[in-house]
């Protein structure tokens, strides 16, 4: 069904058309196509043969002003019919998903304010039904939204809805009191799910995209060290290292200024391959200096927290249990399996942009009621994913507005991490 942004300036006298090739000497009494707005303006294209200069017609008839007419207003009347039920659309969304129970055309009337009456209303909803944006129940329900009528609405969303002042502080001051990563992603976790009453996944920052920050050596003994691997993302590695031989001071201090000199700054991979030449680099390299890469490049090589997710507010699953069967229970059997949460997260994506798949656009047929909103987090490239999981009836103007702020908030302290 042709569309038409109900934000645009859809019902204005503008037509948009193409313009012919050809153009007659004359304007015939009949027309159509695209040659009644040439009429409308009282104008041939500049240029055109029989009227270099693009002046006045004179050659309009009577019959044909008045097909200008009707063209345009027809015109017009299928623009205000197709914003309409747009309107429509949009209402029953809403209604739907704020009652949880088919939605009526006297309902939407009432509550609306769409200035047309029932009947008008009934057959837009017909017209809908038909193209496959709504669908009805049984024969003496209202109508509820399909997936394409869902994806349609998302669609058309303008703008999101702005979080209130309240809210942004109390995300803040939420996050900003995590003392590591950890912490951030659980409090990430637990914010989105009670902002959004859905079920919150926040995947960990993806170790390849890291860089490393610091390193730090201590010595615990004369022979043991503790080495402290710290990265952009504010993951810390902690490894233990015994030596063969006592390290005094002064060698600890010099082994910790290369290998920070080496490494530091420096993306994950680049890193440990700079630390791998320190030891290529002088033949015979000393044993603490070999100790000290072989264990960070062990470090900087582990990728468990590549799969790892945090989740949190399940029970909010427990206002769907009219729909137990077709939407709770597969999304709880999915809840348990790591990487079908991370496919249904998707890639990370940055520039703040928020993806939305609604039932049957997943990755999973068995998931097919139920919606993901995402978007990818970090202070510079997205490091990882973070988002919602639901059954399809959600409210997205809102639960987009979450995730994105969200995800705005982590990637700003991740960021400060990194001063």
């Amino acid at each position: 069904m042709p569309t038409v942004d109900s934000e645009s300036d859809a019902e204005s006298d503008a037509v948009s058309v193409s313009v012919p090739d050809s153009v007659p000497d004359s304007v015939p009494d009949s027309v159509s196509g695209s040659s009644f707005c040439w009429l409308m303006s009282g104008l041939y294209p500049r240029g055109r043969r029989g009227n270099p200069r693009g002046r006045p017609c004179r050659h309009r008839s009577a019959l044909g002003l008045a097909l200008v007419r009707s063209e345009c207003q027809s015109g017009r009347e299928v623009g205000m019919q197709e914003d309409r039920r747009l309107a429509v659309l949009r209402a029953i969304v809403e209604d739907y998903v704020a009652t949880e129970e088919p939605v009526g055309s006297k309902a939407l009337v009432e509550r609306h304010g769409l200035n047309v009456s029932p009947a008008t209303i009934r057959n837009d909803m017909a017209a809908l039904e038909e193209e496959g944006y709504l669908a009805q129940p049984h024969t003496s329900a209202g109508r509820v939204p399909t997936d394409k009528g869902y994806r349609l609405f998302v669609d058309r969303l303008t703008t999101v809805k702005p979080m209130s002042a309240p809210e942004r502080r109390a995300i803040a001051q939420f996050l900003d009191g995590a003392v590591d990563l950890d912490d951030v992603v659980h409090r990430s976790v637990r914010v989105l799910a009670q902002l959004t009453r859905q079920v919150a996944v926040v995947q960990y920052p993806t170790l390849s995209r890291s860089t490393v920050r610091h390193i730090e050596l201590v010595a615990l003994t004369p022979c043991r060290l503790l080495v402290v691997l710290i990265l952009s993302t504010g993951r810390v590695e902690q490894r233990l290292v015994e030596l063969d031989a006592d390290l005094d001071e002064d060698e600890l201090a010099a082994l910790r200024s290369r290998v920070n000199l080496a490494a530091t700054g420096q993306q994950i991979a680049l890193a440990a391959t700079a630390l791998q030449d320190l030891v290529e680099g002088e033949q015979p390299a000393p044993p603490a200096t070999v100790a000290v890469v072989e264990t960070l490049v062990e470090a900087m090589s582990d990728h468990r927290s590549d799969e790892r997710v945090a989740v949190g507010g399940t029970a909010n699953l427990a206002r769907y249990g009219d729909s137990f069967d077709t939407a709770v229970r597969p999304l709880l059997e999915a809840l348990e399996e790591q990487v079908v949460l991370l496919r249904l997260l998707g890639e990370a994506t940055s520039g703040g942009a928020v993806t939305v798949r609604i039932g049957t656009e997943g990755p999973f047929e068995q998931l097919s009621s139920t919606s993901v909103v995402a978007t990818g987090y970090g202070p510079d490239d997205a490091l990882a994913s973070l988002g919602i999981v639901g059954p399809t009836r959600m409210d997205y103007p809102s639960t987009m507005a979450a995730v994105r702020a969200v995800a705005r908030y982590v990637s700003r302290i991740l960021d400060e991490g990194n001063q």
